[in-house]
């Protein structure tokens, strides 16, 4: 059976693309990235298929590219467009399916709907979580917005420096399943990714 990975992250710059990619490799799935604002010559579409190394991944449209690097909902006003979570359609596939949000889990889509309304059911999220001051709130925060909508969480994966008090506590407090981490690497290439990759495959 093929599933959905829906990555999101605690805030905004913690890694969830270097994850989306690690995951994406892991599982030779798919990827897509439905909502990209700014950066569209270097998107996250466009680094996470340099890290790419298999042959079977492809990578699929956005839904929405905006040229102003703001929240969605912002960007989508300044560049003339109107998005709206039921007219984001994702890609027809036979393959595993990973998918990478925009920011966190309550980013602003428009005035009444945010990334969460795009997570499906049945996907399987993966929190990224960051530590920095304020990161155990915003991921306990997370795992609960998750809870009250239903969503499945499949599990949490640290990125960055390890602190082990930080990863304890989430750990303990939310419930929800560590599937590893990411450390804070001097570089990633597609090497590093498939280390990963390979270290990771089994929690996912």
């Amino acid at each position: 059976m093929k599933e959905t990975y829906f990555i999101t992250g605690i805030s905004t710059e913690v890694g969830k693309t270097i994850a989306s990619a690690i995951i994406t490799e892991a599982l030779e799935a798919d990827y897509w990235k439905p909502i990209q604002a700014g950066e569209l010559e270097n998107s996250d579409t466009h680094k996470v298929k340099r890290f790419i190394s298999n042959k079977k991944t492809v990578f699929h449209d956005s839904a929405f590219d905006l040229e102003t690097p703001m929240s969605p909902h912002a960007a989508a006003v300044i560049d003339g467009a109107k998005i709206v979570a039921k007219n984001i359609k994702r890609p027809v596939t036979k393959n595993n399916l990973v998918i990478e949000g925009a920011g966190g889990l309550l980013v602003p889509l428009n005035d009444t709907e945010t990334i969460a309304d795009i997570i499906d059911p049945t996907d399987k999220v993966i929190i990224v979580s960051r530590h920095y001051l304020g990161s155990i709130n915003h991921t306990l925060l997370t795992v609960e917005a998750l809870k009250s909508r239903n969503l499945t969480i499949h599990g949490i994966l640290f990125s960055g420096a390890e602190h082990p008090t930080t990863e304890a506590i989430i750990a303990k407090m939310s419930g929800v399943n560590i599937l590893g981490r990411i450390d804070e690497e001097p570089y990633f290439d597609q090497n590093v990714i498939k280390e990963y990759a390979e270290m990771l495959k089994s929690s996912l």
